[in-house]
């Protein structure tokens, strides 16, 4: 079964995919890890870092963080402060 995820992006990566959010079909179960390599193929994917920071329903998820549909997904690109 393919499961539609819209991913929303924010500051730099907006630019990178020239959008403010897109929408990736993976096969079911998902990983957030499998997540990150199909953005890798999309236009503008392969300048992404090595662990981009993917926030999944607000808190920070790893690799191999259980997507499921209707999740709230954000790529979120570094933060600096001072």
């Amino acid at each position: 079964m393919t499961t539609e995820f819209r991913v929303l992006l924010f500051a730099r990566y907006a630019e990178l995919f020239g959008n403010t959010e897109l929408r990736i079909a993976l096969t079911s179960p998902a990983t957030a890890g499998q997540l990150i390599a199909a953005l890798r193929e999309t236009p503008g994917g392969g300048q992404l870092p090595a662990t981009p920071f993917l926030a999944l329903n607000g808190s920070q998820a790893g690799a191999d963080s259980p997507l499921a549909p209707g999740d709230e997904i954000a790529l979120l690109p570094p933060l600096a402060g001072g």
